[in-house]
């Protein structure tokens, strides 16, 4: 099962997790994230998986990134997003207000084409470093959700990371 492991809003997958990957879908890759509660508008890239079999990171403190390996926003399945919380020099980053998410927020997603779904916020979980997190990757009820990741808790300068994930998990409206 996949582990939020210790790198920076990153979250393990491996073999065991039965990806969902739509290569025909009517869904567009996604282009933008906004959550007008928070004040998030940030551009979404996609990203893989690392050589160990993380999820990547975001480059920057301002960008997000779409797991390519899983459906698209608005496709049947568990869409994940990650994006920093916590950037250095105090710089704001795109997900240092997501544990403010409350249930029934409304989170948007724009695609290349200007197509925007829109989820609502279900719940926020808080995950340690060696938590089961399979249901971030995976939903099997047939409905669109969207997880998005970041860090919270304490920083570790030894491990260059903090002690917990904040998930919050979100169903198309």
């Amino acid at each position: 099962m996949p582990k939020i492991n210790s790198s920076v809003a990153v979250a393990s997958v491996n073999e065991s997790l039965p990806l969902q990957v739509n290569v025909s879908s009517s869904v567009g890759i996604p282009a933008r994230i906004k959550i007008p509660s928070i004040n998030v508008d940030a551009e979404v890239d996609a990203v893989g998986l690392t050589s160990d079999g993380a999820l990547g990171v975001p480059v920057g403190p301002t960008t997000t990134d779409w797991f390519s390996g899983g459906p698209r926003p608005g496709e049947a399945g568990s869409a994940v997003i990650d994006g920093h919380f916590g950037w250095k020099d105090g710089i704001a980053a795109a997900f240092d207000n997501l544990s403010e998410l409350q249930k029934s927020d409304e989170i948007d997603v724009e695609d290349a084409s200007g197509s925007t779904t829109v989820f609502v916020v279900q719940e926020l979980e808080t995950f340690g470093e060696n938590d089961v997190t399979q249901s971030i990757f995976y939903s099997d009820d047939g409905k669109a959700h969207l997880n998005l990741i970041t860090c919270g808790g304490v920083w570790n300068a030894l491990k260059e990371s903090y002690s917990t994930r904040t998930v919050v998990f979100a169903t198309e409206k």
